[in-house]
């Protein structure tokens, strides 16, 4: 089974397309995890024990992780992950040429799936796009302010570059493997963009703090069911304020996103 296929069947087991970001910011970590060998990983561990009910996947982000304490606490997160039975979607937004991609594409060693850069263009996604078991998502049309510096440009074709893009994603897709991070911000996109290639599951965030379309999220984001809509930090930082019970906050927070979003699935 291939990353999509296992995805498909954990959104079923749990009755949830809630992407949980694991993106365990340090200076606001709880006060008294920072007496453990690893706080982030400590973090994790509860924040997952909390919401794991919710959860389709898991989305550490590598930023939060690129330190040698934050590369072990990456490990026993994804393990932990794993054992709970959910996947994990690492979002590193990797891509280079030759041997440093294949170097980054080990990351798939540990994680289930991965977001790629496609800026530097197909030979530097291809050791990601040749491994059928991974999913790779690729991004296309990001939900920051600044996405639309690049990504509206308009081609000599007269259509954006986002939309080439998730056109030509579409043609990487031999494997079956390959998927887009679309921004819930923009819902119009959202809808021309699942017009455009009607087989791609989607990632969507924007849908927490950045606040946006959980109803075109869900109606676009899916493609026969499958797709990922994530929340960072307003599903982990839930319970901020409230020291050692933080993570009873979060799941309450996963479960609430979980039941509205289900309202607008089929």
């Amino acid at each position: 089974m291939n990353f999509f296929d296992r995805l498909h069947d954990r959104i079923r087991t749990v009755d949830s397309v809630v992407s949980v970001g694991l993106d365990p910011d340090q200076s606001r970590l709880p006060d008294h995890l920072a007496e453990h060998d690893l706080p982030r990983w400590a973090f994790n561990r509860r924040i997952i024990d909390a919401t794991h009910e919710h959860a389709a996947v898991y989305k550490p982000n590598a930023a939060f992780y690129e330190d040698s304490d934050g590369w072990r606490a990456l490990e026993e997160t994804i393990a932990y992950a794993h054992g709970k039975d959910v996947p994990v979607l690492l979002d590193a937004k990797r891509a280079d040429i030759g041997n440093t991609t294949r170097q980054y594409a080990q990351l798939l060693e540990k994680a289930d799936a991965i977001t790629v850069n496609p800026y530097m263009g197909r030979d530097s996604l291809q050791p990601f796009l040749s491994n059928e078991e991974a999913g790779v998502f690729v991004l296309c049309r990001t939900s920051n302010p600044g996405g639309s510096d690049i990504q509206d440009l308009e081609l000599e074709t007269g259509e954006p570059v986002y939309e080439r893009v998730a056109a030509l994603a579409d043609l990487w897709n031999e494997n079956d493997n390959v998927g887009l991070v679309v921004g819930a911000t923009k819902p119009e996109e959202l809808e021309d963009l699942r017009e455009q290639v009607p087989n791609l599951p989607f990632l969507v965030p924007g849908v927490g703090a950045q606040g946006g379309d959980a109803e075109a999220a869900v109606e676009y984001g899916l493609a026969d069911g499958v797709g990922l809509v994530n929340s960072s930090r307003g599903i982990i930082f839930a319970g901020e304020d409230d020291g050692e019970e933080f993570a009873k906050a979060s799941g309450q927070a996963a479960k609430r996103l979980k039941k509205r979003l289900n309202q607008y699935r089929d």
